[in-house]
């Protein structure tokens, strides 16, 4: 593991909170010249932004919600993100199923022809109607669905995603401690006084101009019990819980199902073999770091998945779940899933200085646009504002010629040779143009390592222990990559223990 970087003092902007907006913010003030410290006090993305749908979608049915503003934004960075990744982020095919119960054709043609021209779409291909008696695509559908229509979103590896942000702010020059918790902030002399605690219980101090409290689900908590403000809580919590289960039909197609209560349900291609389905919205109210999915929800999906799919689904199908909490601004609707996903920015200073900035909701999808809009915000409290940068520039990994992922996933095979055919195509779609930094100068399967299972060898594991940020095998098997969907327990128990051998001496906090 690197060293600890030394915190500098003081920093333009400090920054709780290492999901996707915290990450966001991050490397656009880094791109801008800020002195940037960003302090997460668990792991990168280990909260709600690695427990999402993996979507980078427009949000369709938020079209019914008269949220055009909203949906014009994710529509347009739905291919900002397809330039800026195309690593990790991928069109995708999604199957509607008429449900005339649920909502008349006219409707459903209507709020797909502003989908396909609210943000200027112009490299997904369109709309086109299906008949599920004929088409493929309908051959898991069950015989009393006749009619579909088909349209596009992207696939998007949500936990890299923020790691990528984060790396690129690393790379422009901010520090980036995790596992280190903001215990105490308070404004002091016109700047913020941080007091900041690792995992091994040691304290250390950090001064800044700015502070984002961008803590999502502990958004409220951080204002109450780490600043100590009392204002009134703005975020309401609404959890999302997904099933995994065996793919049970042919294609790179996913599905979109009306559900008998109007919300839709995804059921999503995922890890080749497994497909996602979800997401459930339902208030909640408990410690968004125990949010599980109950046996209810499981019901809840399954229920709506069987009312449309020819295989039926038991509990017995299931291989894994997961949950998470939404934290999205309180508009105070009475239905969960009518709960804006818009952002709201609250900025507090003291007589024109030390100002904090709160996030309130937000998607994935608009985590560049967020960023780029709260640089906005505090463009008054900065003494030389830089124009924004991140709507041209790739991510780390992503700057491929023309974006084109196929294009170099075949060159990256064709110069390793001798990787794996499942090994080099991993490689590419995790790490992209970052794959070669990885691989080093390995000749050779035997110059990966010791082999973890599946896909997984050892230089894989020290390449994110060295350069990620990852400090236990849950970092690196559920968050880093998906190798834990695809190792026995046999497996995941020896890389654990391989894991445990590693880090031995190293303190559980170590900064890197």
């Amino acid at each position: 593991m690197t060293r600890e970087p030394q915190i500098a003092k003081p920093y333009d902007i400090a920054i709780i909170g290492g999901g996707i907006n915290g990450a966001g913010i991050a490397r656009d003030a880094a791109g801008r010249g800020l002195k940037v410290l960003l302090c997460e006090k668990g792991d990168l993305a280990e909260g709600t932004s690695s427990r999402s749908s993996k979507l980078v979608h427009g949000g369709l049915r938020y079209l019914e919600y008269y949220e055009f503003r909203l949906v014009r934004e994710a529509l347009i960075e739905r291919e900002v993100l397809l330039n800026a990744a195309p690593h990790i982020v991928w069109p995708l095919r999604f199957v509607l199923p008429h449900s005339p119960e649920q909502r008349p054709a006219w409707m459903v043609r209507l709020g797909l022809f502003l989908y396909d021209n609210l943000g200027g779409r112009a490299k997904l291909p369109g709309t086109r109607k299906l008949d599920l008696r004929s088409a493929p695509e309908g051959k898991p559908i069950r015989p009393q669905f006749g009619t579909a229509f088909e349209y596009s979103d992207c696939w998007v590896d949500d936990a890299r995603l923020v790691v990528l942000n984060v790396l690129d702010a690393k790379a422009k020059g901010a520090d980036i401690v995790t596992r280190t918790e903001a215990v105490s902030v308070r404004r002091d002399n016109g700047t913020w006084a941080l007091k900041l605690r690792e995992a091994s219980g040691a304290t250390r101090e950090a001064r800044a101009r700015i502070l984002v409290n961008a803590a999502g689900p502990w958004v409220d908590d951080v204002l109450g019990r780490v600043i100590g403000r009392n204002d009134p809580h703005h975020v309401r919590l609404i959890k999302g819980s997904h099933i995994v289960v065996r793919k049970f039909f042919e294609g790179a197609q996913a599905y979109l199902l009306q559900n008998d209560d109007k919300r839709v349900i995804f059921v999503i291609p995922f890890q080749g073999d497994q497909c996602v389905i979800g997401t459930t919205d339902i208030a909640y109210e408990g410690d968004p770091a125990a949010v599980a999915i109950t046996a209810d929800e499981t019901d809840y999906l399954l229920r709506a998945a069987n009312r449309y799919m020819r295989t039926q689904l038991s509990r017995a199908d299931i291989l894994s779940t997961y949950a998470g909490v939404r934290p999205l601004y309180d508009n105070h609707a009475g239905n969960p899933s009518a709960v804006t996903r818009d952002y709201v920015f609250d900025v507090a200073d003291e007589g024109g200085s030390a100002p904090l900035l709160s996030i309130f909701g937000g998607k994935i999808t608009t985590y560049r646009k967020l960023a780029e809009h709260a640089m906005e915000k505090l463009a008054p409290y900065l003494d030389k504002p830089m124009p924004g940068w991140t709507a041209k520039a790739s991510l780390p990994g992503g700057d491929m010629p023309g974006a084109d992922f196929a294009a170099f996933s075949a060159e990256l095979a064709r110069r390793y040779s001798w990787l794996p055919a499942e090994v080099a195509v991993h490689y590419a779609r995790l790490y992209g143009t970052r794959a070669g930094q990885l691989l080093g100068g390995a000749n050779g399967v035997a110059d990966l390592g010791a082999h973890f299972g599946a896909t997984f060898y050892q230089g894989e594991a020290e390449f994110l222990i060295a350069n990620e940020w990852a400090h236990t095998a849950e970092d690196i098997l559920f968050r880093r990559t998906k190798h834990g969907l695809k190792l026995t327990a046999a497996e995941r128990a020896s890389f654990e223990s391989w894991m445990t051998a590693q880090t031995a001496g190293v303190l559980a906090g170590h900064l890197t």
